[in-house]
């Protein structure tokens, strides 16, 4: 029996929870599995100083690793910086990792890092003085065959080359395989980038597919034009549809027509902003709720809730960010009629991208670009077409039948290791 506590509250890992328990329901989960899983199985906090260029006085940082199942093999997942940073956060997204590597099918159980600071103000030197500590911090439970971090909001290729040479530097040889997402220079995989964005794409078109639709033409809109909005964008765009509509944190951009996405691309490789971009006008409306054929929500949580799913026009919706729908509001849109690709199918490009960079790391071995990115959708579309089939036989969304497929392996992996001692 699990004795209640506060450790892990947060408005996320109560919705990852709920979620939880009700497929679990659904599948009749072994009550001591159903227990186990609620909580993470390893999770450390730790504080650190911190001193900014000016050197005016020392701060003291709050950061977390949290790994949620040991037995599938090694943990995986990103690491954020985020003021809002919290360990009930950071274990929510540790439990949706490890659905997430069941999903598709990869040998992980989930884990997830976060350091409680703001990115956005710090120079280059305060970031890199931030993660080398942080790095340092975790050398007790990182490992090539541990727990391989990676990016996610807040931290970039850069930072994990910083945690990289970290750890090399404290194990005194160089270990590429302790990240993934890392500069292709020190060897990180060339579609790593696309890989999230690409990926969701492909899945949902092929679910567009399966109710009779297609992507070739559809109004698309991307909220959010990161790493996983952008490429999104360019997949839509490269397979014919229209993407409409584009924003980022500091405004929105639409045009009716279609937005030119390569043209875009070049026009934010020299400004910091989709704003001004002469192929469109800027939005002043809420780019969720335009009229379209799909939406991605491809930039933070939350953002789809009960006070706005009502508004949504959107026929399909794939969820490229992690969790951007509230439970309350997927209800709503499925009663609307809308086809959601949940996030842990729909993003789980990211990770299977990571998984070949960490094999070819641990291996030594290189793959050309377009054998992994053929590989990437292989893996994709597969776990597609199996949640797809789940979806029909247990009559249910596809987020249910994702997770009922993502529990079940990892609770058949545990019950399958038996207990120690």
């Amino acid at each position: 029996m699990i004795v209640e506590n506060n450790l892990f509250d947060s408005q996320m890992y109560k919705e990852v929870i709920k979620q939880y328990e009700g497929v679990a329901d659904l599948i009749n989960l072994d009550p001591n599995i159903r227990e186990r899983l609620k909580l993470p199985q390893r999770s450390l906090v730790v504080t650190f100083p911190f001193r900014r260029d000016e050197y005016d006085e020392v701060e003291t940082v709050v950061g977390y690793r949290v790994q949620h199942v040991l037995s599938m093999g090694p943990t995986k997942g990103g690491i954020r910086y985020s003021p809002d940073v919290n360990l009930g956060e950071v274990t929510a997204l540790a439990i949706l990792m490890s659905w997430k590597s069941a999903i598709v099918g990869l040998p992980y159980g989930g884990a997830k890092g976060g350091v409680a600071i703001d990115p956005n103000p710090l120079t280059r030197a305060e970031k890199q003085r931030v993660t080398r500590r942080y790095t340092a911090e975790l050398i007790p439970i990182i490992g090539v065959n541990k727990d391989i971090p990676a990016p996610d909001l807040g931290t970039d290729e850069q930072t994990m080359a910083w945690i990289m040479d970290t750890y090399s530097n404290f194990v005194g040889y160089a270990t590429p395989g302790i990240v993934t997402g890392k500069p292709a220079s020190i060897g990180g995989s060339v579609t790593r980038k696309e890989s999230t964005g690409r990926g969701a794409v492909a899945v949902g078109v092929a679910a567009m597919e399966k109710i009779g639709k297609t992507i070739k033409n559809s109004k698309v809109v991307v909220q959010g034009f990161g790493n996983v909005g952008r490429y999104a964008a360019m997949a839509a765009y490269e397979q014919g549809a229209k993407v409409i509509a584009v924003n980022d944190v500091d405004g929105s951009i639409i045009n009716e027509k279609g937005i030119n996405i390569p043209e875009l691309f070049k026009y934010t490789s020299n400004n910091v902003s989709v704003n001004g971009f002469p192929g469109a006008e800027k939005l002043n409306e809420s780019i969720l709720e335009i009229d379209c054929d799909v939406l991605i929500p491809a930039a933070v949580g939350g953002v789809i809730t009960s006070s706005n799913a009502s508004k949504i026009k959107a026929k399909v919706l794939i969820e490229g960010a992690n969790s951007p729908t509230t439970l309350n509001a997927d209800k709503i849109l499925r009663e609307n009629g809308v086809l959601i690709i949940p996030d842990i199918l729909a993003n789980a490009g990211g990770i299977t991208a990571s998984y070949f960079e960490w094999v070819q790391n641990t291996q030594n071995y290189l793959w050309k670009e377009a054998e992994l990115y053929e590989k990437l959708i292989d893996v994709m579309l597969t776990a597609f077409e199996e949640i797809w089939t789940i979806s029909e036989k247990q009559n249910c969304d596809l987020r249910t039948a994702a997770l009922i497929k993502g529990i079940k392996r990892v609770a058949a992996a545990k019950l399958t290791r038996g207990l120690f001692p």
